[in-house]
């Protein structure tokens, strides 16, 4: 199985480690604009195989699509991260032009790719790539609800002082600061309701901590996190390559689910080798539709802003 990764930043090298470290992949393919930095990061990570005893093999290349060809899957990290105080949505004028001429190059030579969209604005990115390519729904993959959902679980493991591994917790919605649903109601600790552990005021402070998580991160380190998003990335691609049938939110294009239409937006969705096979009903009571709803439309605004650039 071969996946390129493109932009080989803190977030794309991250990705190429965890696939290889959890041994997802027979090749993965770093590609970057810039001359030799693929390459150098793809020489350091083979640098570990002996130490870390994976197989896989890591090349990096510069701006060579030809090298990314046959592709399984195509994870998208280009474009400029977040700096502190920046939103997500203010990435959009300068990310869109990168993603759709990323999208360009790639589908030249891997016609039957599954993409996995990283870059921000990621819900607008993702209908973007999608409109762009011209690509099945199935196999056009927005990332951010695996991330999102991991912070929901730590910040609950840390509230309750518990294993994050124990808890079962759910992001759905946009992938942004306002925009993003803690599905608190829905949260468990090995199938209890967290809410017989913690009282509202925690819920919701939990809630809230998750919904700036990046942020919160982006302002300690100067830059948006990489160790949570490139895993993130790889378990949605270790459920793709292995045909796993897991459950993952993750960003897609919705055509009548959740009372949405024509946006691509965080559902609970089962990941296989087609890609998104599924999208699962979680029957959200009126109070997370109404929330849903409003996501939707803040994310719809979004995507108005990008048709208007006419990129």
């Amino acid at each position: 199985m071969k996946v390129t990764v493109i932009g080989a930043g803190n977030v794309g090298a991250s990705c190429a480690e965890y696939i290889a470290l959890n041994r997802i992949a027979s090749e993965v393919v770093l590609l970057d604009i810039k001359e030799n930095f693929a390459e150098g990061k793809a020489m350091d990570l083979m640098q570990t195989a002996t130490l870390n005893k994976f197989n896989t093999r890591i090349v990096g290349v510069t701006n060579d699509y030809s090298k990314t060809a046959q592709s399984d899957v195509v994870v998208v990290t280009s474009g400029v991260p977040r700096k502190p105080g920046m939103t997500r949505e203010e990435l959009i004028g300068i990310n869109a032009g990168i993603v759709k001429g990323v999208c360009d190059n790639v589908l030249k030579h891997s016609p039957n790719t599954i993409l996995i969209i990283v870059s921000n604005p990621m819900d607008t990115m993702t209908y973007l790539a999608l409109k762009e390519t011209k690509l099945p729904k199935n196999r056009v993959i927005g990332m951010g609800g695996i991330l999102d959902s991991s912070r929901f679980k730590y910040y609950l493991s840390v509230a309750m002082g518990v294993p994050a591994s124990d808890i079962h917790a759910t992001v759905i919605g946009g992938h942004g600061d306002t925009t993003m649903i803690p599905l608190t109601r829905l949260a468990t600790w090995n199938g209890v309701p967290v809410s017989k552990f913690l009282d509202d005021a925690t819920l919701k402070k939990v809630a809230a901590d998750t919904m700036v998580g990046g942020a919160t991160l982006t302002a300690m380190l100067g830059t948006s996190a990489w160790y949570a998003p490139g895993a993130s990335v790889a378990v949605l691609v270790d459920a793709i390559l292995n045909d796993q049938k897991k459950i993952y939110p993750c960003c897609v294009y919705l055509d009548g689910e959740y009372g949405q239409k024509d946006i691509c937006l965080g559902v609970p969705v089962i990941i296989g080798k087609n890609g998104w096979e599924k999208i699962v009903d979680y029957e959200l009571n009126d109070e997370e539709k109404a929330l849903f709803y409003k996501s939707a439309e803040a994310v719809r605004n979004m995507n108005k802003v990008l048709s208007e650039m006419k990129v």
